[in-house]
């Protein structure tokens, strides 16, 4: 492995220069830094080298790097069709293929439908907001029965989470003691930890020795059989129940055209995203916002206070209550910053030749937009390794948008969940702080909580 030929560069329009790192190592110990914190290093190379640089994954891959926050942006929104190619993850190239990894008119017509489709379900509606209230009183009432013995919150919060993307893809909603969905929950967490391992990471560099990560056969195994339960029990005649009604009568549409991008792979590759990114991405931000409020205790008893004071106790917190609760809003947004989930970004191909900040990138360039390296910046946030919810606050108090706080990327390939995401965190969030939360055992990745009823 660490024998692989890799080296990285830096080069110009007028020629190539060699840049950071010994030949063997620097590439692996570039991808090692990015699972951590890392980013004081790419910040003194973005000082020496500029924030556009190349870095070579063996002799396989080429990749471009931006590193800050206008770099990214004049990228990925004041060029945003150029950059709108997905990039290689090699560990779930080909697992993702529906929505999330294809490019071209597949994946245009992809994400509308699923754009759409989440719309029409409820999601920036009324009914999307209770049907996320909903599952955050069984989650509370899961949380009461631990009695306020320690326990690990993982498995129920991911569970939570879930539950609300099955309610949209199959509508269903499952016991959190089912197995079957709590081997679910367990497959999509493993495949999180089995993409983001350094080893991982080094295979991407030739894609040929990478494979899918053990647990995407369970979750491929169970989008399988709910797409056959309703594939028996579809109605055409009558409006969509959920996701996947929407795309089989989609389907059974275009039968006849012979390009159609609404087909039994694409409903797969779909319905599998969807489990996966609902399934881990807000559940592991929430978890990580409880641990930091359990290093910070002043910082949830303030958030507490103005729960308390603003909603009263035991008042269902909704959308509308945002506006009178800014230190917790700005506890959350806070939180995403520090945590920074997908601090590599999902990688980007360029579309088409572009010229961009005086390079020439050809067409199929794969691009690393470091999207940590924004949420990380000291010239935008200071001192940021530091939990400072103040960030997003005003002189007043009121909460104070930050137009560098980008966790769900932007431009054309902005998370398509993004809207739902933003909704499942306050909700879940706040019904989970109306009650007290105390003790702390095991450091991350794994730490127990107490659960005590005020």
């Amino acid at each position: 492995m660490l024998g692989a030929w890799c080296k990285t560069r830096t080069e110009s329009s007028k020629g190539t220069a060699s840049v950071w790192g010994e030949a063997g190592r620097a590439s692996l110990r570039w991808l090692i830094q990015r699972q951590g914190p890392g980013w004081t290093q790419d910040f003194k190379r973005h000082k020496k080298y500029g924030p556009v640089f190349t870095v070579y994954l063996g002799p396989w891959r080429r990749v471009v790097v931006l590193v800050g926050r206008e770099a990214v942006q004049e990228a990925l929104r004041g060029q945003a069709e150029a950059f709108s190619g997905r990039g290689l993850v090699a560990t779930l190239n080909g697992t993702f293929d529906g929505v999330f990894f294809s490019n071209g008119e597949r994946w245009r017509q992809l994400r509308k439908f699923t754009t759409l489709a989440l719309r029409d379900l409820g999601m920036g509606k009324r009914e999307g907001e209770e049907l996320i209230q909903a599952e955050a009183r069984c989650l509370v009432e899961a949380l009461r029965r631990t009695k306020g013995w320690p326990f690990d919150p993982s498995l129920l919060l991911a569970q939570a989470t879930s539950n609300i993307i099955c309610s949209l893809v199959f509508r269903l909603r499952f016991p959190y003691d089912d197995e079957e969905f709590q081997a679910l929950v367990r497959a999509a967490s493993g495949i999180v930890v089995g993409v983001s391992s350094p080893w991982a990471q080094v295979r991407g560099w030739d894609p040929s020795l990478s494979k899918a990560p053990r647990q995407v056969c369970t979750v491929a195994a169970f989008a399988t059989q709910q797409i056959q339960r309703h594939q028996r029990s579809l109605d055409t005649s009558g409006p969509a129940r959920d996701i996947v009604d929407a795309f089989l009568l989609k389907m059974a549409k275009e039968k006849q055209d012979p390009n159609t991008e609404f087909t039994d792979k694409n409903l797969l590759m779909t319905v599998i995203y969807l489990l996966f990114a609902g399934t881990v991405t807000v559940s592991t931000t929430i978890r990580y916002t409880l641990l930091l409020l359990l290093k910070y205790p002043q910082v949830q008893e303030r958030v507490q206070a103005e729960l308390t004071r603003e909603l009263g106790p035991g008042q269902a917190p909704s959308l509308g209550d945002r506006a009178r609760l800014p230190y917790t809003d700005a506890v959350l947004h806070e939180a995403q910053r520090l945590l920074a989930l997908v601090p590599m970004g999902v990688p980007r191909t360029l579309v088409k030749t572009t010229r961009f900040r005086g390079y020439t990138l050809p067409q199929g360039t794969e691009v690393f937009p470091l999207l940590g390296s924004i949420l990380h910046d000291p010239e935008v946030f200071k001192q940021p390794e530091e939990f400072n919810p103040g960030r997003f606050l005003d002189a007043d108090g009121k909460f104070k948008k930050h137009e560098a706080f980008l966790p769900f990327s932007l431009g054309k390939r902005v998370c398509l969940g993004e809207g739902l995401a933003r909704t499942e965190l306050f909700l879940l969030f706040t019904a989970i702080l109306q009650p007290a939360v105390s003790g702390l055992f095991n450091i991350p990745p794994a730490f127990q909580l107490q659960f005590r009823p005020r």
